[in-house]
Parts: structure tokens; sequence; C-alpha cells
């Protein structure tokens, strides 16, 4: 039987694993001394790490895996051509010196026109240090495992197009009205590009799958907010610079999310999902599930009132997730893009499924009904970056089955409640495990990631509601109470509920004092969760130990417990450890393993004055008729009674009637 943390952390006690918890000190003879620090750090702790704070240096490759190795061929072949244009009031920002134009770009040396084109393909599909050897090629190889592939990205141009950058950028989100010469903007991009491309080259476009067409300058989504509200204190500091060409016109321009932003800013593009894309956008993966695989976004407007969460946050690619990479969000202007959005957050379960990325086999997937016959259901889920390990799955599926509705949970008033969900008709829950390697190297934690999903795509209902086919069970729903950005004048604006950051604290965790939770209950839709223990491979791959349970039934097996009386060891007087033995002794289901085992929650107490008793772990899971063992940490002050008295508690969750308590007399 595999042997969790919390379990290794006992089988090499003499050493007092885990590592960190022991630190070197040096003597007065020179000689490393062992110091040991008490109690044991939390098996599994939350650690959250803000986009803000991510820098190139937070990529961890996968262990004996590049994806963006362009010597392995996917089994999906997809053709892209990339079509470059510029305008006659916009070079491309690529071409001029480095660090030189209103926004601070380019980051790097220039490239000539003439290069362009090929620049940006090489920058999307060709490993190099520009790009840190991540490719959109390398994104889909990992989250396909090498199913979907971009196998070519041909390069045309760079062509001038025929009106100015603002004639095309103004033709959106009520901005048609601010043009420097008194027309109204109304260009459309796509089709002068295609007459431009197909003049010079003749009619190419039914010989590839998609097309990319950069165009000099910005996505005014990653420059709105950074080179508007957060630049200026309010629409009237906007300085002529970056106002209106006409300066008798106001220097502000309307945007998609709020009333103003400077003219600059506002005047580019939006990306969209033609995969139209500005030369600091990084969604160009985002935008290719849109184009290849028909997912709709994820994702909320979170700047409107009244506020709603947002579905999967950080945690998905069709969601925000699509925003992940080297400081976050508001570095999403830096050209090349480099930086925020270029390491999108993987796939979740639901969508790896819908893509045909997972075998039937690699989702263990059961029914409430069937759970609620069967008992409880036990599985070990390896990290979604990589196969899932042998004897492990890539995630776990409990479908919402039986009577209608489905979905029970209560309808609630979306107005009232900005963390509500929506309409109440989600069709399973999915659970998977995000470790920080590959794409999610950028995701704000590792962890057991839980959701609600529905199997087709729909609105969620109530004001600001938003197209929602995942909706990730937040460990933490409350407001995480962190900055979003600071005003020229030092005004501090904080993120609001509905930012996607609010999720970076979702996850869920094993063991206790993790600073996060190792269990969920869903009460209207009969169903317990647990996250019973964690787990690393010789080559750092991260799995948890799940298990679910049904509220309406444990199956018919016999249930039950026994514990054996404690062993000690003494560390230098400074605490000892209680190592008690479980043994499952209830009944075996016959070639049904994931249906072997119960889940024990454990409790310790302790009688004495001055004592102390910690348990790393509230939770336990053993197939019947094995045993396991766990240590409790028994601390105590100076002035503490010559003994005390442990109480070891554990309790069947299928069948609390069995119930085995056995105590410990310690002295000091």
């Amino acid at each position: 039987m595999k042997k969790f943390l919390l379990f290794s952390f006992l089988l090499s006690f003499a050493v007092i694993s885990p590592a960190q918890n022991k630190h070197e000190k040096v003597s007065s003879s020179g000689k490393a001394e062992r110091e040991i620090v008490f109690p044991p750090k939390p098996i599994d702790p939350q650690n959250v790490q803000d986009q803000d704070d991510m820098s190139c240096d937070d990529y961890h490759p996968i262990p004996g895996k590049n994806w963006a190795d362009q010597t392995l061929v996917p089994e999906r072949k997809f053709r892209m051509a990339l079509v470059a244009v510029d305008f006659p009031d916009q070079p491309f920002v690529i071409t001029l010196p480095k660090n030189s134009d209103l926004f601070g770009n380019p980051q790097i040396e220039p490239v000539k026109r003439v290069d362009v084109a090929k620049f940006y393909s090489d920058f999307w599909l060709t490993p190099s240090i520009i790009n840190h050897h991540h490719t959109i090629n390398g994104y889909w190889m990992e989250q396909s495992r090498g199913k979907f592939g971009i196998t070519v990205l041909d390069s045309y141009g760079p062509y001038r197009m025929p009106k100015n950058l603002w004639e095309y950028g103004l033709n959106e989100y009520y901005q048609n009205n601010s043009t420097p010469d008194g027309s109204q903007a109304s260009g459309i991009m796509e089709p002068d590009t295609d007459s431009l491309w197909k003049a010079a080259e003749g009619d190419l476009i039914n010989k590839y799958d998609a097309i990319l067409r950069i165009y000099a300058g910005y996505d005014e989504t990653g420059v709105w907010q950074e080179f508007g509200e957060m630049k200026f204190i309010s629409k009237d500091d906007i300085p002529a610079v970056w106002g209106n060409p006409d300066t008798s016109k106001p220097r502000w321009i309307p945007t998609r999310y709020t009333t103003w932003t400077s003219w600059k800013a506002g005047q580019m593009q939006w990306g969209l999902s033609s995969i139209r894309q500005g030369e600091n956008s990084g969604t160009i993966t985002h935008e290719l599930g849109h184009y290849a695989f028909q997912i709709g976004d994820n994702n909320n407007n979170p700047y409107v009132k009244p506020y709603r969460r947002v579905g999967s946050g950080p945690w998905d690619m069709m969601d925000r997730g699509s925003f992940n990479g080297p400081g976050g969000p508001h570095k999403r202007w830096v050209v090349p893009a480099i930086m925020g959005a270029s390491m999108p957050a993987g796939l979740m379960l639901r969508n790896r499924m819908i893509n045909g990325f997972l075998h039937e086999n690699q989702v263990l997937t059961i029914s409430r009904d069937s759970l609620a016959k069967s008992g409880v259901v036990v599985a070990t889920i390896t990290a979604r970056a990589v196969e899932p390990l042998q004897g492990e799955f890539a995630g776990l599926i409990v479908r919402l089955d039986g009577a209608e509705p489905h979905d029970r949970t209560p309808a609630d008033d979306p107005a009232m409640n900005p963390l509500s969900p929506g309409i109440p008709n989600y069709d399973f829950y999915s659970l998977e495990t995000v470790q920080r390697i590959g794409y999610d190297s950028f995701c704000p934690d590792n962890g057991l990631l839980i959701a609600k999903n529905r199997d087709k795509e729909s609105n969620n209902g109530g004001p600001n509601g938003f197209n929602c086919f995942n909706w990730v069970i937040d460990a933490h729903p409350e407001d995480i109470n962190k900055v979003d950005y600071k005003k020229p004048d030092g005004t501090i604006i904080m993120r609001t509920i509905a930012d996607y950051r609010q999720l970076n604290d979702a996850l869920f965790h094993a063991g206790n004092n993790s600073g996060s939770r190792f269990e969920y209950i869903d009460s209207p839709n009969r169903l317990h969760f647990y996250i019973i223990g964690l787990q690393k491979n010789s080559s750092g791959i991260l799995s948890y130990k799940i298990g679910v349970r049904s509220l309406d039934g444990s199956g018919s097996q016999k249930r039950g417990v026994s514990v054996l009386a404690p062993s000690t060891l003494k560390i230098e007087n400074q605490g000892e450890y209680c190592i008690f033995t479980l043994t499952n002794t209830g009944e075996s289901l016959k070639n049904n393993s994931l249906n072997n085992s119960d889940i024990y929650r454990l409790r310790v107490k302790i009688e004495g004055e001055g004592w102390n008793a910690t348990l790393l772990n509230s939770l336990t899971s053993i197939a019947a008729g094995d045993s396991d063992k766990i240590p409790v940490y028994i601390g105590h002050d100076s002035k503490c009674s010559l003994s005390a008295k442990v109480l070891f508690t554990v309790c069947s969750e299928s069948d609390p009637s069995k119930s085995v308590t056995s105590h410990f007399i310690i002295r000091k």
C-alpha cells in the first residue's frame, strides 16, 4: 500500500521527517548539530503566490518532458498562417528603439520591419531565449499529451493597411464618435488584412486551419486599465500626449469595462476570437480554445455592479487563467508578450475531456446514486500536468444523477449574493490535482481543485450573468483582501469580490493547520468530499488521495476499526510521539478496490496540566484488513504535571457507531 506524507513522516522518524522540521546549528566546537523544532509543520501547507509577485524564475519544467520540442509529432496537426499588418499612423512596436514608445516598449532591441512577420512566427512557434522556450505549440501539446499541436505557422507580410489604426480600433464599445477627424469609425480589420494577403500571395486561406492576424500596436484589453485609471488620477488629468490628436477634443475615451481610459489606449483594437492579436497579446492559446475546440469563455465581467464572482478564475485557460504569467494581469502590455498572459493555466478536467485529451479509463467516473449503494470511494489523483501515474487517475467525476432536479442546490438571488453560482443546473462535480509545474507553474498554489460543471454551456442567470460551465468551489470564499493597484496619488484600490484573483486561495489541502480546508460537504446534493493525504513520487510529481461519500448511504459492507496500544519515542526531553496502529476490521468487497477502504476521522485529547497533543491529519483511509500507523505529537512545558493521559479516538465516517478510543499514559 502506498504511504502518503503523513505516514512517511512516521516511517522515517529517526530523522524527524519532513526535513524542513530540522535546522542546522553550529556548536562552540564548530561541529554541526541538529536542533529539533516542534511541533512538526503541516503536511500540506497552503502557499499562495500572488500573480504580481511571479517572475520567469517561477517556471518549473515537467520532469523528463519538453512538450515544446518541435520533433514531437501530434496526432492532430494544426496548420496556421500568420499575417502581419501595420498602419499609416502605427508602426510595429517591435521595430522601434528599445523602451521608446509611450507605453515603454519594446523590451528588446528593434526588429526590421521586413522581418516582423517571421519574428512573430518564430516567437509563437519556435523555442528561443526571447520566448523563454515556451510556445503555443508547447502549451497545446502539454494539455493534450501530444494529441493536438501547431505544426505550421507560415509568416506573411508585413502589409500596410489602407486606414489608420484608430479607424479600426474605435469601432467598438461606444468609441465610434471619438475620431480625430469627426468621422464615425466603422472599420473592420479582417477583410482589409485578407485582401492585402490575397493580392500579394493569392488565395491561400483554405490551405490553413486558422489565420493569426498580428497587427501593429496593442490589444486594448492589455492597456485600457494600465494606461487609463491606473496611470491617471482622473480623465481630466490625461496629458495631451495621451489624448486625441485633435487637441480640441477630450483626451479620454469610453472603453469596455469603465467609462474612460486615455485616447491612446482606447484607440487600440480589442482582441477577438477571430484570433486577431496585437503585439502585446499573450492570449493566442485562449483564442485557439475557441477556434479549434469551440469552447466558450467562462469569465465574468469583474468591473460592473452588482458584482458576480468569477467561475474558474486562475485555474483554467478559458477563464482569466489565460492571464497567468510573470507579473500577472497588469503586465499584459509588454512587447513582446513574455509577461502576464504568456503562461496560461492548464485546462480543467471538464474541458480536457470535451477536447478528447483524456481516455475514459484515465478518469474515475461515478454517480451519486451508485455511491449511496456502494459506499465510500477512495482514489488517488495525479497532478493534471502529467499523465496519471500507475494505479492513479487524472481526475474524479461524480455525476449528479437520480430524480430531478439533478442539481438540488437552493436557488438564490445573485443580486444579493455575489458568490452565487447562479442557476442551479450543474451536472457533475470534478476533482483534480494542481501542481505548479509546466504551464501550471503560474497558477497561484498547489492543491486539490473541486468544481461543479455543466455538460453544456449556458448563462448562469441573474444580473450580470455570464457563460459559466466551471464553478470552482472556493476553500476560502471570504474576501481575499488584496490590493489591486495604487493610483498615482497613492490611493489604494482593492480587488473587488468579482476579481478572478479572489480564487487564488481556492484549493483544498490535506491535513491540519494547512491554512485551507481538507473536506467539503454539499448537503443539498448529498455529497461529502475528503482530501485524505498527499504524496510525491521520485520525480516530484504530486498526487492526492481523496475520498467521496454519499450522505444517503454507505454501502452494505460491514464497517469496523481497532486500535493497538501505542509505542513512544523520546526526543531530547522536548517531546514525544505516541504511535497508534489502526486496523480496518470491516469487510472487503471482492474485485472492487475503490470501495474497499473506509475513511476514519481522528481526534486526540490529553489530560494533564501543561501538556498538549497534536495530530498532523484528522483523516486517514485504510483498506479492509489493512493497518496504518498514526503519530500523535506530545509536548509539554517546564511546569507540566509528572504524567498525562492521551486519548486517541478513531471513528468510521461510513458508520459513526464504529468508534474506538484508546488511551495511553505518558510520563515526564
